[in-house]
């Protein structure tokens, strides 16, 4: 998600005005071209905010000006004031009793504040262009940020209500600040950054000012800028669902690599999760008056970006008292609220969880989903981080670096920059100054399998560990012969005794019953060997056994592939919880009967 080609902007005079409509023909790139923000409704209001503050600073300054003047012309330009005497006894206690006021309330006070960082666009290095390995998300993002660029148009214009709020979902390392900084910098406007966890307070309350305090910053600066871009980081930790409710959308079943499996390694896994249609699921869950006020808050405030400014508050309240002594007719109209220019971005990997209000069109209006880089997108990845990197002429080969691509497989754009951030590390080891594929290879391995740590077996030992790691290794070769054999040790790492280090060797999504059934086997493989060649089994297969027997229920609850095609993932809360129709249909003998009947027909 970094670096990739040039974005398209759309290329517009000084003179002219920048609008919504598309571009004759697509970008280069495929995305969707970019209002210049210059001269989009967020320029001209910069611009008409920094002209008012011009006039107001002339003003300012024209005052002492005048004055200093008019002593001048009076001819006594140095006795500009005079001070009255003061005694020091009455002096003193009050700037005691001032110092422990403030030392008082110092706590309290500070404790509202808004915890943000502001960052101006000049501060932010990133560009739209060097965000890649995302481009549907990314064309999404381009078209919310034209709707923020030009929302005067959108609003007036072709009567439509921009958009205020995204929600970044996905995995640590994804690219969702990044991404949320860049679209800041191409919009030229003030990005407020904030961390959910600085929002929490000791203090009863002060969670809830917090995050007042926030968004009327975030409104006074998008006033005063034309526009603001707020973010909020793993927004999960203030806004989970309060008691009741669960935001469940189905995600997609996620393939995870088993680490710390005994003496196996590397197998695909996906416990069985349980999935619904993308409807809200009734949980009991209990929270406290606490969290439920803090969520209130940041729905209430989400719907409040329109408030009146101060002077406008003040407007309204001579013309209501007005307005009392006058007849219907003469009624005096009160000020109508500015539309600020806001757009909130939230990240969290928990979306699940969040509370369903915050989801609902008009808060979070879109939600986007960051998902790993598929190969051609990792394949991006490598090339982008080698232009900085050193690295040797075989790193040059396109061979080479579509093999770091595969073997990378479930890799976040973090985790690859990382990796060879590593393998530097390893090439300094050896004296060399730049990376070779061997140094990638060898970060990779202590990344995913842990750091070998050599251990003196007994003879019987290392003949058991042999025998069952060689066990799993002919499994896969004549079970799985697609699979991509890595690593095959006797090395302790981690938990493991040995290892057999085995993956795909492309993307893949789906899985077979025969495919599964071969994970089972080299699984087992390993226990295999051990009574085969020793009459005995030993605790080495403990890892095994877990693993096989996961990939064994999901085959079983999950996805149907034995005799039965009911879905264990359906029960939500366990077989004998009330609120659950599922687990109280399945956790009856004759319901459970029926259903089965009804799937098989």
């Amino acid at each position: 998600m970094w670096g990739s080609g040039k974005l398209n902007k759309r290329t517009i005079l000084p003179s002219q005005t920048a609008t919504l409509t598309p571009s004759p023909g697509p970008a280069p790139d495929g995305l969707p071209a970019l209002i210049a923000a210059r001269t989009a409704d967020v320029g001209r209001n910069r611009e008409k905010q920094r002209r008012r503050r011009l006039r107001a600073m002339a003003w300012f300054l024209g005052v002492p000006a005048a004055f200093l003047w008019f002593r001048l012309a009076v001819g006594d330009p140095f006795n500009v004031f005079s001070f009255p005497d003061f005694d020091p006894l009455v002096v003193m206690p009050l700037l005691f009793f001032a110092l422990l006021a403030v030392v008082l309330l110092a706590g309290t006070v500070g404790a509202g504040r808004s915890p943000h960082v502001m960052y101006r666009p000049e501060q932010i290095k990133t560009r739209l262009d060097d965000v890649i390995g995302i481009d549907p998300v990314k064309e999404d993002v381009v078209r919310s940020l034209n709707l923020f660029l030009a929302h005067k148009q959108f609003a007036d214009e072709m009567g439509g209500t921009p958009r205020r709020g995204l929600l970044f979902e996905g995995a640590p390392g994804t690219g969702k600040t990044h991404l949320a900084k860049a679209m800041a910098a191409e919009a030229g406007v003030p990005f407020l950054f904030v961390s959910a966890t600085s929002f929490q307070s000791m203090y009863y309350g002060a969670t809830a000012r917090k995050i007042r305090s926030y968004f009327k910053k975030l409104r006074k600066v998008a006033r005063q800028e034309g526009g603001a871009i707020g973010f909020i980081e793993e927004i999960d930790a203030i806004a989970m669902a309060r008691g009741g409710l669960s935001a469940t959308v189905a995600p997609d079943s996620v393939s995870a690599v088993a680490h710390g499996c005994g003496s196996l390694h590397a197998l695909p896994t996906s416990f069985a999760l349980s999935h619904t249609a993308g409807a809200t699921v009734i949980n009991q869950n209990i929270t406290s008056e606490g969290v439920g006020g803090v969520v209130n808050e940041l729905l209430v405030q989400m719907q409040s970006f329109d408030e009146p400014t101060g002077t406008q508050k003040i407007q309204t309240w001579v013309i209501d008292k007005v307005n009392l002594v006058l007849a219907d007719d003469r009624q005096l109209p009160r000020p109508i609220p500015p539309r600020t220019n806001i757009l909130l971005i939230a990240a969290t990997n928990r979306a699940d969880n969040l509370d369903p209000a915050l989801l609902r069109p008009g808060r979070f209006d879109r939600r986007l989903t960051f998902e790993l880089p598929a190969k051609v997108g990792r394949r991006q990845l490598i090339d982008h981080f080698l232009k900085t990197k050193a690295h040797s002429p075989e790193l040059d080969d396109d061979v080479m670096r579509d093999q770091v691509a595969s073997a990378t497989s479930g890799y976040t754009p973090v985790m690859i920059e990382h990796l060879f951030d590593e393998a530097l590390v390893n090439a300094v080891r050896r004296g060399q100054r730049e990376m070779s594929m061997g140094d990638v290879e060898r970060a990779r391995m202590v990344e995913e399998v842990g750091l070998g740590q050599p251990v003196a077996y007994t003879d019987h030992e290392r003949k058991l560990i042999s025998t069952h790691e060689a066990g799993h290794a002919v499994a896969a070769y004549l079970c799985a012969p697609e699979r991509r054999l890595e690593i095959l040790t006797i090395i302790k790492r981690r938990q493991a005794l040995g290892m057999l280090a085995h993956g795909d060797a492309d993307d893949v999504f789906t899985r077979s019953r025969t495919e599964m059934l071969a994970l089972i086997r080299i699984a087992m493989a390993g226990q295999g060997a051990e009574e085969l060649f020793f009459g005995d089994i030993s605790t080495g297969p403990g890892g095994d056994l877990l693993y096989a027997t996961n990939v064994a229920c999901e085959m079983v609850g999950s996805v149907g592939m034995t005799d039965t095609l009911i879905s264990f993932a359906a029960v939500q809360n366990g077989a004998f919880n009330g609120s659950n129709i599922v687990g109280r249909v399945l956790s009856d003998a004759d319901g459970r009967a029926r259903v089965e009947k009804l799937l098989q027909e």
